[in-house]
């Protein structure tokens, strides 16, 4: 598309995601209109509140004006004065961002990337702003300077991520404001930006583990709570539509909801009115509108509440440790991996986390009505300071110690460890050896083992039954040739010589097994010549005891040297 077909097509992208979050309350809205209420009233009325809905979901501050018959109604000392509407309803934010993310990948595919991504923001901020300007009177008036910028934030945050995201997977050059951010990011030390990365990482992951285990409590208690939740519904009467329209702003209030469960969490909780407080310490609520959520609702103190206080805990240390190697290695690859450098790992993680979660309780609270309702939802500097504290501590630990530390992990047998003090060799010592010295990498500088047996033990058997054990020359040349390491010429000139001029026993000895001296790929008794996995060449059905003449393998090696 050329440069005014983008345009265009930005455009409508942000018509369709305000259409979209504005068209469902108005749908409902519409319905209640046409027959909750028999087209007797203004529809203009229903569009005001349908707007009012969609600018409250993304932070937009109401201020309602009750007439006088109606603040007396509430039975609610100052109700008649104005009444700030400050708390969002997350959904409708959080269906932007879903939105946003579908309109910023289509718009990234695009010759002209720059070009949408600022039709469509600027196009969002004006429509924003327009339906603010409709939704205006004197009994309910949005404020007009946050429409203009709240909502478009909520919008161009998930549209210019994926938009980078996508240009990344597409190879293409970085864009202006992509290149200035990188300039800065790259101006900063590398320890700093690899300490940064680290923390970020697992302080997002950990505040993610947090939020799904909180939305998890949350679906048990409406599952648990269900007739509760069934009768408040009942009592509400508002019929067929009714209930769609109420079910709708509960959904809407849905993700508040799951941090207020997520505060619970932390340890600080969550407030249902001036004076109440909802916490694993314990809880005390007031009156409460009836909204039917709300029936799921604890109404005493749990018995075991104190154990919810170890998610965060738990999940900064689990996931912490599994993303240990890779934080070690980037520390490792900018020469910075030292205690300093991983407690400020950990600290980074414990900041993020906290930020994170402290700022979804900041957007989840607010003020939902007159009286004690001015007071809802978590306090975010407290949920914030002590979930960066609850996650710091664990985050801390799993980056300075050593996992196998906490249970006496032991490390594998070495040759060292299989000589006693005296010079004597314990039990099982060649196996034990052949089967560290396997295991090792070869930086370690150890030798190539034999696939048919461990090279020192087999080695060392075959050498004992040659006869005469006192040449040390044909020991060094039978060992280097068993081991497959380079042999001297001479040494191997004399081992020939002598097992030719006399010492054919050998060979004799494997004739007289009544093998051939061909190879063979089947073992005694039939077997295929599997071993069990210890690293010493045995079948786990032969006898450790056997000769080590018998082995085929041997011998043919030995007839070898004869010819």
């Amino acid at each position: 598309m050329n440069r005014p077909a983008t345009a265009a097509f930005a455009a409508l992208e942000a018509l369709l995601v305000v259409g979209i979050g504005v068209g469902l309350p108005v749908a409902v809205m519409s319905l209640l209109w046409a027959f909750q209420y028999g087209l007797q009233l203004d529809w203009v009325i229903f569009w005001r509140a349908s707007v009012d809905t969609w600018l409250v979901g993304h932070g937009v501050d109401l201020t309602l004006q009750l007439s006088g018959p109606a603040a007396e109604a509430t039975g609610v000392a100052g109700a008649d004065a104005p009444i700030g509407i400050t708390i969002a309803a997350l959904g409708f934010s959080a269906l932007t961002v879903l939105l946003g993310l579908r309109a910023g990948r289509a718009i990234a595919e695009t010759r002209h990337r720059v070009t949408g991504l600022l039709v469509t923001i600027v196009t969002f901020a004006l429509i924003s702003l327009g339906l603010a300007a409709t939704a205006q009177h004197a009994l309910a008036a949005p404020s007009l300077w946050q429409a203009l910028v709240l909502p478009p934030l909520v919008y161009a945050v998930p549209v210019l991520v994926m938009a980078e995201i996508t240009r990344r997977r597409r190879g293409e050059d970085p864009g202006p404001v992509a290149l200035f951010v990188t300039r800065l990011v790259v101006r900063a030390p590398l320890a700093a930006r690899v300490v940064a990365a680290g923390g970020l990482r697992a302080g997002l992951a950990t505040a993610a583990v947090v939020l799904s285990v909180a939305a998890l409590i949350v679906a048990l208690l409406l599952l648990t709570h269900f007739s509760q939740i069934i009768t408040l519904y009942e009592g509400a009467h508002g019929g067929l539509l009714g209930g769609l329209a109420l079910t709708i702003g509960q959904l809407a209030l849905l993700p508040n909801v799951i941090v207020w469960a997520a505060s619970w969490l932390i340890g600080p909780g969550f407030a249902l009115g001036t004076g109440s407080a909802v916490s694993p310490l314990g809880t005390s609520v007031g009156p409460l509108p009836a909204v039917p959520f709300l029936g799921a609702l604890p109404t005493a103190d749990l018995p075991f509440a104190f154990v919810g206080l170890l998610v965060p805990v738990v999940a900064a240390y689990v996931i912490t440790t599994l993303l240990r190697p890779r934080l070690q290695a980037a520390l490792a690859a900018a020469g910075v991996d030292d205690v300093l450098r991983r407690v400020l790992v950990g600290v980074a993680v414990g900041l993020t986390a906290g930020v994170a979660i402290g700022l979804a309780s900041w957007a989840s609270a607010g003020s939902a009505g007159p009286g004690r309702l001015v007071d809802v939802g978590p306090d975010p500097w407290v949920v914030g300071a002590i979930a960066a504290l609850e996650v710091a501590v664990p985050a801390v630990l799993a980056m300075i110690v050593t996992p196998p530390r906490f249970v006496g992990g032991v490390g594998l047998p070495t040759r060292a460890s299989s000589v006693s003090t005296d010079g004597t060799t314990r039990p099982g010592s060649d196996r034990s050896a052949s089967t560290t010295a396997s295991r090792l990498p070869r930086e370690f500088g150890t030798p190539p083992v034999d696939g048919a047996g461990g090279a020192w033990a087999s080695a060392g058997a075959v050498t004992a039954t040659r006869g005469d054990e006192g040449d040390d020359d044909r020991d060094a040349a039978r060992l280097g040739e068993r081991a497959g390491g380079p042999a001297d010429a001479d040494a191997d000139a004399a081992a020939t010589a002598s097992i030719g001029d006399g010492e054919g026993g050998a060979a004799a000895g494997g004739g007289a097994t009544g093998r051939e001296s061909s190879p063979s790929a089947v073992g005694r008794d039939g077997d295929d010549g599997r071993d069990d996995g210890r690293g010493d060449g045995r079948d786990p059905d032969e006898d450790p005891a056997h000769d080590p003449d018998d082995d085929p393998d041997v011998t043919d090696r030995l007839d070898g040297l004869t010819r």
